[in-house]
């Protein structure tokens, strides 16, 4: 069996950051999806000298169906900004108010993760910088068109997507809506993330707030 490309994450993050040398703009923010994507992010943000810190994303799970996601919330700043699944929604026709309870229930604990892993720190604005969003992989690339789609209500004036692995197909879906996608492996017999890691282990809370301290600069 071939050695997998990353030893763990924060390899990972090396040599992505390596990948995107000379690319990041001036006052470049690098935003991680929690958890494992954070790590990466740390690493990134650390090599360019840019600011760091983390998009939250939660998936709205149909009413009587919430391994089915209708959607997905992500917070950017102090707003929430929702991505509705059409095609679900029109399927299922869930109730209004099963609707906005589950985006009630998934917002609150969308804003206890962001407070958790943020502290005090204050989000930082999007609005006319380059934003890179970094995650440890890209499996349905679901999660990252949700970030994008929410990064890009703050009109960002730049917008990048780095991971270390993903199935082409779904690279090339990603890149025709972003102003770049890097993504240094792309095997074409995809099976999952992990396969790109010796070590892929399940990244903690404590993990993710240590990383957002350690990496990039703070304002």
């Amino acid at each position: 069996m071939p050695r997998p490309p990353y030893a763990d994450r924060r390899d990972a993050g090396q040599m992505l950051a390596a990948a995107l040398a000379g690319d990041a703009d001036a006052g470049a923010l690098v935003l991680g999806l929690p958890r494992g994507g954070v790590v990466v992010a740390a690493e990134v943000a650390a090599a360019l000298g840019a600011e760091l810190d983390v998009l939250v994303v939660r998936k709205l799970g149909a009413p009587g169906h919430p391994e089915l996601a209708m959607g997905a919330i992500a917070a950017v700043g102090d707003a929430v900004e929702t991505v509705w699944v059409r095609r679900v929604l029109d399927r299922l026709t869930p109730d209004e108010a099963d609707i906005d309870a589950v985006r009630h229930r998934e917002t609150a604990e969308l804003r206890r993760r962001a407070a958790a892993y943020r502290g005090d720190r204050p989000a930082p604005a999007l609005t006319g910088r380059h934003v890179l969003l970094v995650d440890d992989g890209l499996a349905t690339g679901a999660t990252m068109r949700v970030a994008v789609d929410a990064v890009r209500a703050s009109r960002p004036a730049r917008l990048t997507v780095a991971v270390p692995v993903g199935p082409p197909e779904v690279v090339a879906e990603l890149a025709a809506v972003v102003d770049a996608l890097v993504c240094p492996v792309a095997p074409a017999h995809f099976r999952s993330v992990g396969q790109a890691y010796a070590d892929f282990a399940e990244t903690s809370d404590a993990q993710v707030a240590d990383a957002l301290v350690r990496g990039g600069t703070v304002s």
